[in-house]
C-alpha cells in the first residue's frame, strides 16, 4: 500500500484521460458563482518531472502526454493548465490531479488532499504549499468518509487509488454508495485501470447497480511497453456535470482517431 509512486506513470495515456476530464469538469463547475470543495483521496506528490530517471525508465509519458497534448485545442482547460505549469516549472513538468485542481479553482474554493506515503506526502506539501489547501497524511478513504458532506457542499471528490490493494475492487462499490448517500449533491469521480485480465469488470457492474444514473467512461490504448498489462483507463462519475457525457464522447473519438494513426 505504501510502495506505489506515480512518477513512474506520470503523463501516461491514463493520466491524459483522467486529467483532461477533471480539468473540464472543474472548469464547468466554477462557472457558477458559488464556492466549492475539492477532495482527493490518493493525491500523490502533485507535480512531476518527466525527465526524472523514474519517469524515463518506463517511457510512459513519451507515449502519453508527449503525443496527446497536441490532440486538444489551445483553449481546452487541460491544455491551459499544462501551459501555466510549463511556464512556472519548465517544459518537463507535469501536474498531478491536485495541481490541476489548484490551477483550475478560485480563492473561494477549498482543497482537501490526502496521501499516506511518507515521501509522497512530503513532496505534496512542498509542491502544493504555495497554492494552499488542507493536507492530511492519512488513509484517503477515511478522509472522504469523515469529511463528506464537506463545507461548501458543492464540490468534487476524486478517488484515484493505485489498486495495488486488490481488495479495493471489492470494497469500492459499497464505499462509493455510502459516500453518495452522505453527500447526495457531490460529484464523485473514480478512476480505475483497465488491465488485460479485466479485474475492473465486476466492480463496475456493482457500481452501476449501486448508483444508477452514474456515467461510466472508458478509453482504450496499446500497452506502453511489452509486457505492460494496462490497456485502457476508466472513469465512473456520480452526479457528472452537465455536458460530461458529450465531452467524454469527444475524448473517445480523439483516442480512437489519433491512436489509430500510430498503429
Amino acid at each position: 500500500m505504501l510502495s506505489y509512486q506515480h512518477i513512474y506513470h506520470a503523463g501516461n495515456l491514463a493520466d491524459v484521460h483522467k486529467h483532461s476530464m477533471l480539468a473540464w469538469a472543474l472548469s464547468y463547475m466554477i462557472r457558477k458563482d458559488k464556492p466549492l470543495s475539492y477532495l482527493e483521496t490518493h493525491a500523490g506528490r502533485g507535480l512531476y518531472d518527466l525527465q526524472d530517471d523514474a519517469a524515463l525508465k518506463t517511457g510512459e509519458a513519451a507515449k502519453g502526454i508527449a503525443l496527446a497534448q497536441s490532440w486538444f485545442p489551445s483553449d481546452h482547460p487541460y491544455v491551459q493548465v499544462l501551459d501555466r505549469i510549463h511556464a512556472k516549472h519548465g517544459a518537463s513538468a507535469y501536474p498531478g490531479s491536485p495541481l490541476i485542481a489548484a490551477e483550475s479553482l478560485r480563492p473561494v474554493d477549498t482543497i482537501h488532499l490526502s496521501e499516506l506515503h511518507p515521501q509522497e506526502f512530503a513532496a505534496l506539501e512542498n509542491n502544493m504549499g504555495p497554492y494552499g489547501g488542507i493536507f492530511r497524511q492519512k488513509d484517503g478513504w477515511e478522509m472522504a468518509m469523515s469529511l463528506c458532506p464537506p463545507e461548501p457542499r458543492r464540490g468534487l471528490l476524486l478517488i484515484d487509488p493505485s489498486f495495488e490493494v486488490k481488495s479495493d475492487y471489492d470494497t469500492i462499490p459499497g464505499t462509493i454508495a455510502k459516500l453518495h448517500r452522505k453527500w447526495g449533491v457531490g460529484v464523485i469521480m473514480l478512476w480505475y485501470p483497465i488491465l488485460t485480465d479485466a479485474p475492473h469488470a465486476p466492480m463496475i457492474n456493482a457500481l452501476q447497480a449501486a448508483v444508477p444514473g452514474a456515467v461510466t467512461h472508458e478509453v482504450r490504448f496499446p500497452p506502453a511497453r511489452p509486457g505492460h498489462h494496462m490497456v485502457g483507463s476508466g472513469l465512473f462519475a456520480v452526479n457528472a456535470p452537465y455536458g460530461f457525457t458529450e465531452e467524454a464522447a469527444r475524448l473517445t473519438a480523439l483516442f480512437q482517431d489519433r491512436l489509430s494513426r500510430l498503429m
